[in-house]
């Protein structure tokens, strides 16, 4: 990327600040005059949606942490009160709730477009590493987040996921032993989640620091897939970026607000607006719908420990894809083979949340283990194979060159 001069600042106190704390220059070259490739799409304003609403969870759950108390007989109340009592209490808790399923929204449209467009690929292995790293902090947050309510669905999904760690050969009981705080999920259990519910997102916020760190090194990636090659490629981040990521965050809030004002238990079950009762199973104990493909993957395969193994396994398998595609090519754009099984990844990844909504019996059952079959198969075999044997398409050598024609075009033209 291309290196900038000092900035010498006019007003005294900006020197005076400047001199002590290069804070301003620091903002100017790495957000406001950052050289960013000119030809982003709207896929790419993900990256500031996603910052928006980490901030939006993080301001509401430090209002809703003020009048919540983390005790098994006082966790359910206290929600209630919140939503009846407190001032704008039911719009801040709604607007928590509703934002983890946003968050989990873009997230997943960020990962996908990063997979369509090869931001995996060397010199990026870094990013998106960090990325997967991010998204295990986020799902281990927004689990501990759903037990907090202390309804009847949070406490038996609770129950259920520590159970998973006694599958863990030696140390399995030992450790579900330690999550509990005990023999049984219960108030030391409540606890120890909600502290570390608290905590988990501060976490987020120190990884998402180092993210945006590692995206400035090599710089943005773009849907040609090839590196910026002149100042002609960039545009500076501002006004050009800020104003188009504006417009992509206004109207992801506007769906944001859609359901957070008119279906706000939409994604939510209604079981868990019962009190946790530990002597009253559910018929059907299903997670959030964010992890229903995760939760089919699980279920999929009759060894618990197996299962388990798969479930972690098909997020850490991220993190081998920058070696597992062989392929010079990023963009898909480019890789007419790629594009389509990489389309069938979002079909299964689709059906896999279906899967995981339903009952773990008859048809459901066949077409799950049939879908985790291809999951797996589409990084392993698939992914390596297509890039040795695929031909793709001319890629550009530059940003310009993809869509401005051939000098010779332009002197035919004079």
């Amino acid at each position: 990327m291309a290196e900038h001069a000092p900035y010498e600042f006019k007003n005294p106190v900006a020197r005076w600040l400047e001199s002590r704390l290069p804070i301003l220059s620091f903002t100017k070259v790495h957000l406001l005059d950052y050289p960013t490739p000119r030809n982003l799409n709207y896929f790419w304003t993900f990256g500031g949606i996603l910052a928006v609403m980490l901030v939006v969870q993080i301001v509401t759950g430090i209002v809703l942490v003020m009048h919540f108390t983390p005790h098994v007989d006082f966790a359910f109340d206290s929600i209630e009160e919140i939503r009846r009592d407190v001032n704008y209490g039911n719009i801040i808790q709604k607007m928590h709730q509703v934002g983890a399923s946003m968050f989990f929204l873009a997230v997943y449209i960020h990962i996908f477009r990063g997979l369509y467009y090869g931001s995996y690929k060397p010199p990026r292995e870094v990013l998106w590493m960090i990325g997967v790293l991010i998204l295990l902090v986020m799902m281990a947050t927004a689990f501990l987040g759903y037990v907090l309510p202390w309804g009847q669905m949070s406490f038996w999904a609770a129950k259920v996921i520590t159970n998973l760690f006694s599958a863990i050969p030696f140390f399995g009981e030992s450790i579900v032993t330690w999550l509990w705080g005990g023999f049984s999920v219960d108030n030391p259990t409540l606890n120890r989640f909600f502290s570390l519910h608290y905590l988990l997102p501060f976490v987020l916020v120190g990884l998402v620091f180092l993210h945006i760190w590692a995206l400035h090194v090599p710089g943005n990636n773009n849907p040609i897939g090839v590196e910026v090659q002149s100042g002609q490629d960039t545009v500076s981040f501002h006004p050009y970026y800020t104003m188009k990521d504006l417009y992509g965050i206004v109207v992801f809030l506007l769906l944001f607000a859609a359901f957070m004002f008119f279906a706000p238990d939409y994604l939510g079950h209604p079981i868990n607006y019962a009190k946790a009762d530990p002597l009253v199973t559910p018929t059907h104990i299903v997670p959030e719908w964010y992890f229903l493909p995760y939760y089919a993957i699980l279920r999929s395969i009759p060894d618990k420990l197996l299962g388990v193994i798969a479930m972690f396994g098909s997020i850490l398998i991220l993190f081998a894809l920058p070696w597992l595609d062989t392929s010079k090519v990023r963009s898909a754009n480019y890789r007419p083979i790629y594009r389509q099984f990489f389309w069938l990844l979002v079909i299964d990844s689709i059906i896999l949340g279906i899967v995981g909504s339903n009952p773990p019996e008859g048809a459901w059952l066949t077409i799950g283990r049939i879908a985790t079959a291809y999951y797996f198969l589409h990084f392993l075999v698939i992914v390596p194979l297509v890039g040795f044997l695929e031909v793709p398409r001319p890629v550009p050598k530059s940003i310009s060159e993809a869509v401005l024609p051939p000098r010779s075009e332009f002197r035919a033209a004079e």
